[in-house]
This record gives C-alpha cells, structure tokens and sequence, in this order.
C-alpha cells in the first residue's frame, strides 16, 4: 500500500484536490445551464465518481508490502471490519446528499456564493470535530483562527447573494422583456404573456430574439436580457424564486459535507475502539472504496426515484429517457472523475498530515468562483456593494487556506 509519509507530499496532494473539486461543480453548472435534467447529469457522474474510487484502491492500495498493521486493499475486504466500513459507507451517503443538494443550490445561489457557503460550513463543523477526532495534532492556535476566517465567508457569502439578487431584480426592473405579474391588468398580462414567448424563440446556441438583441445575437453577460436568455435555457427555473429557498438548500448541503469527513475519520483511525482486538485500521484505499460504493447507490436510489417524481417544477423522465441522453453525458463522466479522485487526494493527504488541515480544500471556492466569474458571467454588471462584499469573502478565503495549510500536524503511523 502506498503511503504519503511527508508534510510536503500531503500539502501536494491538497493542492490537487482542491483543483479538482473546485473544477467539476463547474462542469456540472454548465450542463444544467444548458438545460439538461440535473438526474441525468448526477447518474451520469455518479458512475465515474466510483470508478475513480475503484482505481485508486487496485493502484494505490496494492502498491508496497502487505503488512498485518497495513494490509493491502485485497487484503482488507476480507477482514471483520464492519463497524469502520459502516462510518466510511455513512461518510458517502451524507456526502452523496451534499452534492446533490449543491447541483440544485448552483441554479437558485449561483456556483460562487453556494460553494463559499457550503465550504464555510464545512470547515466550522467538521474541522472543529476532526481537530479533535486527530487527538488535537494540528496547532490549535493557528487552526481556529482559519476556521474564524471561513465563518466570516459565510456571513459574507450569504450578503453577496442577496445583494447580487437585489442587483437582478434591478435590472429585470427596467426590462422590456420581463414581465412583472404584481399590478398588470388582464390586458397587460395577456400582452406580457406573449412578449415573453417571443423570447423563447430561436434558441439555438443560447441566443433569443428581444427587443434589444438581433436575431442570431447574443446577450451580454450581466444585462437582464443575459438573465432571460439564461433562464430560457436553463433545465432548473429559478426566476422570480425567494431568497430564502436557495439558501435553505445551501445551508443544508453544508451541514451534510460537514459530516463526511470526521465519519472517513472514524473509519481510518477507530478513535472510538469499534473494531475488535487485533482487526488492523481500514487503511485511507479501502475506506474510501466503501465511501464511494455507499455514495454511488444513495445517489442512482434518489436520481431513479426523481426522475418519476422530480423536484421544484422540473420536467419527468424516465430510465429510458436517461439512456437514451447523450448530450453531454461526456461532461458529467469527467465531472465524476475529478470529484473522485479530489476526495481521494483529499483523503491520502488527510490521512499524513491530519483531515481538520486536509479540510483546507473547502477553499475550493477559489477555483469554483473563478469558473463563476469567467465561464458564467456572474456579478457581471453587479452594483459596487456586490463586489466589495465578494472581493472580502475572496480575502477571507484566501487567509483561510493559508492558515489551515500552516495549522497541519504530521500523524504518527507506527
């Protein structure tokens, strides 16, 4: 089995998690923006999200001796080892309901402010329990002052997706295209009614016809025409929603990430003394198999039984109808790949060097708003209130990472 026994090999692995769970949340947002069913994409990614698992324990776990103290993966699936292999397949299922929390979050809070929030929350619950769960080998003095840091982003995630939608509702204020339903007489309504299916015309690409836009155009990231064009297209509708919505959505996929990770704790190190005398660990390779395995079926269990009894107002499907999908499927299984292997490199780097300094990957919001702000246009044309809050929730990230990269330990393996 493959061990990281240095410092600087588990900073590196971090690093590479972080780049990855930061990057597939994007993938998965462009999918729904392009209208396709948030259960197709989730089965889809849900099948590379475990092969990615399964590769690392054949790799990884088979690498190096097979020891009594660390077995290798092969070895261990045929241990007693049930009271750690069910705080690993619990870790999976918590984190399968995270993430598919999230997919729908993205479309209400947007890809920036929800992974800020969610990461927040992460990081105040969960590196809390696992400070204590690694018997407190991480600097508690350095440690805490980032968890300080990542509960100021949430309060101020929380301030930018509320003035950012106060922003839209501006803009959609003043719009020709939009039709506001409060004081319109039935004549008003009607007319409104068939201005806005002109809108939804000539989709193709992502473009509309409007007023202001050109047959063949394409509306400018930030304009309310942008907006329109958006929530045209998009399969999630979210116009005209509360705030309150997307944000209890945010607010409960964050306590469920917040869990995953002191339960793979528990599952790696026994710290409660489950296992029976002389039972070796689960070692990192094959908890995390059976984290992925509980993940993969809680998540095909939900997305099957959604596709027949979907979630706000979205369209039904079948089984068939999923299979039959293929239009950017090929996205949704990279998105998978990369979430599997970051919870992996997460893990591997959690297991040498302490999982509350590993949980410095919830900075992963950092690479998710870059996607936000580049590839989506958000806060484009957003008010100066909205940036100075969002350029403090970056800041405050920024000192997080820092300061829970500093705060790790090293664990003792022997």
């Amino acid at each position: 089995m493959y061990v990281v026994t240095d410092k600087g090999g588990a900073i590196a692995l971090m690093f590479a998690a972080l780049l990855f769970l930061g990057t597939w949340p994007a993938v998965l947002t462009l999918l729904e923006r392009r209208g396709r069913l948030p259960q197709h994409t989730y089965l889809d990614y849900s099948i590379t999200n475990l092969l990615a698992a399964v590769l690392i324990a054949l790799t990884f776990g088979q690498i190096g001796d097979d020891t009594p103290d660390m077995p290798n993966f092969l070895t261990q699936l045929t241990q007693d080892n049930w009271p750690s292999i069910l705080f690993a397949m619990g870790g999976g299922i918590v984190l399968s309901l995270g993430n598919l929390s999230t997919q729908y979050a993205w479309a209400f809070v947007g890809l920036s402010a929800t992974t800020v929030i969610t990461a927040s929350i992460t990081v105040v619950i969960g590196t809390t329990m696992n400070y204590f769960l690694d018997g407190r080998i991480n600097r508690a003095e350095i440690l805490f002052p980032g968890v300080a840091c990542f509960l100021t982003a949430v309060f101020l995630g929380s301030a930018v997706h509320s003035s950012n939608s106060a922003d839209n509702r501006e803009k959609l204020a003043g719009s020709s295209n939009y039709k506001v339903n409060q004081g319109l007489n039935e004549d008003e309504e009607m007319k409104g009614d068939a201005k806005m299916n002109e809108v939804t015309t000539d989709m193709e690409a992502g473009s509309y016809v409007s007023d202001s836009i050109p047959k063949g155009g394409k509306a400018e990231y930030g304009t309310a025409e942008f907006l329109l064009e958006l929530e045209n297209r998009r399969s999630i509708k979210v116009m005209g929603s509360r705030t309150i919505v997307g944000l209890s959505i945010v607010f409960f996929a964050g306590v469920c990430f917040s869990l995953f990770s002191p339960a793979f704790n528990l599952a790696t190190n026994d710290q409660w003394h489950t296992l029976k005398e002389g039972v070796p660990h689960l070692v990192v390779y094959t908890a995390f198999f059976y984290f992925s395995v509980s993940c993969f079926i809680f998540a095909v269990i939900l997305n099957v039984f959604f596709l027949y009894r979907p979630l706000l107002g979205l369209p039904r499907s079948s089984f068939r109808a999923y299979l039959n999908d293929w239009n950017g499927r090929h996205w949704a299984l990279l998105a998978g790949l990369l979430c599997g292997f970051g919870n992996g490199f997460q893990f591997m780097g959690g297991q040498a060097a302490g999982y509350a300094a590993a949980d410095a990957v919830q900075a992963l919001p950092l690479v998710s708003t870059f996607w936000g702000v580049f590839l989506f246009g958000e806060y484009r044309k957003s008010s100066r209130r909205t940036y100075v809050l969002l350029g403090g929730m970056l800041f405050m990230f920024i000192a997080a990472v820092a300061v829970l990269m500093a705060s790790s330990g090293h664990r003792q393996t022997s």
